[in-house]
């Protein structure tokens, strides 16, 4: 089994459309490092904004895609829909966890319904006087305004002010069809990877320390040693408050392999969840590896498990059923 494992023959899938195609190749090229210091023989680079790349999937080129695209086309479903089409197995999570975590309104409800705490927020699908006095009318300031489904910070605004609204819905509606609005709550910034297949557990807890007003692109992709203390400067129950709540959102939301729940801790320590990102990033600076490493797996020993949980996901792609023929190929 060890040796066949190796020999999987993986399409290692970057690039795509979206505005986190650079941070995509990023991830791409830390996991193929990984991935060969792993042992694994024969892996290949593909951008998916490339037209060869269908073709060269559905011609059963690979064994298994390891995705490591953000944002839209890569973690909300749309990859993972071709590659359950073509029956290819793939890391991370599958189209329906995918497209409801990617969907910041979506995934709201889904923590509502299952009791994870979350702020106060709206979801709004224009930036019109009436729908400004709406959110003002419902909501406290400071606010957060964030495109409902985009990525690593990409379009996301602090409102302190009436004034300032306007302005920021018009941002976030810029890459998505509908906005989020929440009220911004005070307190620690964390985040919990979660890792695994069918019994899922947690990693230790990071917090993030900033010196900004929140976590974004600048302060994700400097150096991690700069903004990642491990573990959490917090109390024992609060970390495994932190952590229960992590699994239970990878859990409900139906996510596969891993996933990062980003929360803020407030005074009284309550985690109050951000949001769940199903493919979290994969670079040197990333937390996921970060905190692998801290509990004792390194990265080559990390993609190697997202490999063996994605071969051991039920469903299409495991062998099942029969990788469709497709006549005269994909042009």
């Amino acid at each position: 089994m060890e040796n066949s494992l190796f020999a999987t023959r993986i399409a290692l899938l970057w690039g795509g459309w979206s505005d986190e195609r650079i941070i995509s190749k990023d991830s791409a090229d830390a996991c193929l490092e990984a991935l060969a210091e792993a042992g694994f023989a024969s892996v290949e680079m593909l951008d998916v904004a490339e037209g060869e790349t269908v073709r060269r999937l559905a011609a059963g080129e690979f064994d298994l895609a390891f995705v490591a695209m953000h944002g839209p086309f890569g973690e909300d479903g749309c990859i993972q829909g071709l590659l359950e089409v073509l029956h290819i197995p793939y890391t991370f999570s599958g189209v329906l966890a995918s497209a409801m975590a990617s969907d910041k309104a979506i995934s709201r409800w889904v923590y509502e319904e299952n009791e994870i705490p979350l702020a106060r927020g709206l979801s709004v699908a224009d930036a019109e006087p009436a729908t400004v006095e709406r959110v003002l009318g419902a909501l406290e300031l400071p606010l957060f305004v964030k495109p409902a489904v985009n990525g690593s910070s990409h379009g996301v605004s602090k409102v302190s002010a009436p004034e300032e609204l306007p302005a920021a819905l018009r941002l976030a509606l810029g890459s998505s069809s509908h906005a989020v609005v929440e009220e911004a709550v005070s307190g620690m910034e964390i985040t919990v990877p979660v890792i695994g297949g069918s019994e899922p557990f947690a990693l230790p807890v990071i917090e993030v320390v900033t010196g900004a007003e929140f976590y974004d692109l600048k302060v994700k992709y400097e150096p991690s040693e700069l903004h990642h203390v491990i573990p959490a400067r917090l109390s024992e129950e609060v970390i495994a408050r932190a952590q229960e709540l992590a699994v239970r959102a990878h859990t409900v939301l139906g996510c596969w392999g891993a996933s990062r729940s980003d929360f803020i801790v407030t005074e009284d320590g309550t985690p109050v969840i951000l949001e769940t990102n199903t493919i979290p990033g994969m670079t040197a600076t990333s937390l996921l590896p970060d905190s692998a490493a801290r509990s004792g797996i390194p990265f080559s020993e990390l993609v190697t498990k997202l490999v063996e949980w994605a071969l051991e996901r039920p469903g299409v792609g495991t062998g099942a059923l029969p990788r469709p023929e497709i006549p005269g190929g994909v042009s």
